[in-house]
């Protein structure tokens, strides 16, 4: 048994020579995948540090590791899929909550230029939406009003307006990925 010394510079050892002959691979899928640099060299990390904690799966004697390091990174991947999916739209009463913020996706608006050109593709994805769901939106978002508010002005129950929000950020993601933009 190594001592803690010993072990610490075999694992690092271990992490470099499994960076050495597999990262560039690694790094070239989840980029391919991700589509996002900072995304794919966290999930690259992540693949690794499962590595290092399961190191049976890298003996010799089992061939190759790259095949298993490849599935590590691609479940690494569709975890960080279904958490980023699976968080909630969340809706309030509070008008000062809804629809606050000057982010598109992971990126934060930094001049004119880029939030005018956000704003257009914004409206042209809003026109493929239904009639109802662009209105609830509109309503929510663009002029700021509380599930409340807008079930007031739309003469219709708070529930359906938080259903219908759900449903209209849902089609929304979907025209713009049609639009071949990534939200």
């Amino acid at each position: 048994m190594r001592d803690t010394v010993g072990r610490e510079s075999g694992d690092a050892e271990l992490i470099r020579v499994l960076h050495e002959q597999h990262g560039a691979a690694l790094w070239a899928v989840a980029l391919r995948t991700t589509a996002d640099r900072g995304r794919a060299q966290d999930a690259v990390q992540e693949t690794l540090l499962r590595a290092w904690r399961h190191p049976a799966a890298l003996d010799p004697s089992r061939g190759d590791p790259r095949p298993w390091l490849l599935r590590t990174l691609r479940n690494v991947l569709i975890d960080e899929w279904r958490a980023r999916s699976a968080r909630p739209e969340l809706l309030s009463d509070d008008p000062a909550g809804v629809g606050s913020g000057t982010t598109w996706g992971d990126h934060t608006v930094g001049d004119h230029a880029d939030a005018a050109v956000q704003s257009w593709t914004v409206a042209a994805a809003l026109d493929r939406l239904s009639t109802e769901h662009r209105t609830v939106l509109v309503e929510c978002y663009y002029r700021g009003r509380s599930v409340g508010e807008a079930a007031s002005v739309l003469n219709i129950p708070p529930g359906t307006v938080k259903s219908r929000v759900h449903y209209a950020l849902r089609a929304l993601r979907l025209a713009l990925e049609e639009m071949g933009v990534a939200p």
